[in-house]
């Protein structure tokens, strides 16, 4: 395979090798949490110690089923893969590109959008907990902190309110007063939002294009000629001319940058 071909195939490996791995580091930090003791000897000082690391191992193997709620719930692979699929119907292509491809590309996209939280949750949790300078306890709250900005810098306070009413749950304070039993939900909702507004402006161009063409095969008395099968390869050959997929991609990575 030569050298170029090969490079998008590297960089997508260890994009998702990363982010893997910042899920399991927090997944087996919660399950450390979960299931680590401090004994009392019959003195009554306390001991340093935890269960067996088969018993540790099988509750960190089994939370395992939460790296993809992680990944939908608390970054921003909801709002790309939403966009991306939109994206493939307003060109009239419901299955083209497949669903592999598009699921790929997002969670390629997510990583270089959570790249600056993944870099500071790596400086601040995960390398000082691999070095045993930290506890998991602490390292825990220390990860949580640089997710929880990026999660209340894209949820829209009006979504935080609704889940709060929806809790029953008095308002927050401050921002630190936000539990994120209540954040996660507002931010997916803002996700879901966001995503939608962003795919309705997508779907403009596309459907001007198909209303010139129904209406031009109208003039002409073509009324027998679907509009799809003259405006289908019209809107492929705009959207390659003017690079769509890459101006899609800027666009979303800039909604979270900006």
């Amino acid at each position: 395979m030569p050298a170029d071909a090969a490079r998008p195939a590297t960089a997508a490996r260890t994009a998702l090798r990363r982010l893997a791995i910042v899920a399991l580091a927090c997944l087996l930090g919660v399950a450390g949490a979960a299931i680590a003791a401090d004994p009392v000897d019959t003195v009554g000082n306390v001991l340093k110690q935890d269960y067996s690391p088969v018993l540790r191992n099988f509750v960190a193997l089994s939370l395992l089923s939460l790296i993809p709620v992680m990944l939908i719930g608390m970054t921003a692979f909801t709002r790309i893969v939403i966009v991306l699929s939109l994206l493939r119907h307003a060109l009239g292509l419901p299955q083209t590109p497949p669903n592999s491809v598009i699921i790929t590309l997002s969670i390629c996209l997510t990583y270089f959008t959570m790249a600056p939280v993944i870099d500071e949750v790596n400086k601040v949790a995960i390398g000082p907990y691999m070095a045993e300078q930290i506890d998991t306890r602490e390292a825990l709250d220390r990860g949580a902190v640089p997710l929880r900005q990026f999660m209340i810098r894209q949820t829209r306070e009006s979504d935080l309110r609704a889940v709060l009413e929806m809790a029953r749950a008095p308002a927050p304070k401050t921002i630190d007063d936000i539990a994120m039993r209540h954040l996660a939900p507002a931010f997916l909702l803002s996700e879901l939002k966001t995503a939608f507004q962003i795919g309705f402006v997508i779907f403009l161009p596309f459907l001007m294009i198909d209303l010139v063409v129904g209406a031009v095969l109208m003039s002409l008395g073509m009324i027998m000629v679907p509009p799809a099968t003259i405006s289908l390869p019209l809107k492929i050959l705009l959207f390659v001319l003017i690079d769509g997929w890459v101006l899609v991609s800027r666009a979303l990575l800039s909604s979270y940058w900006s």
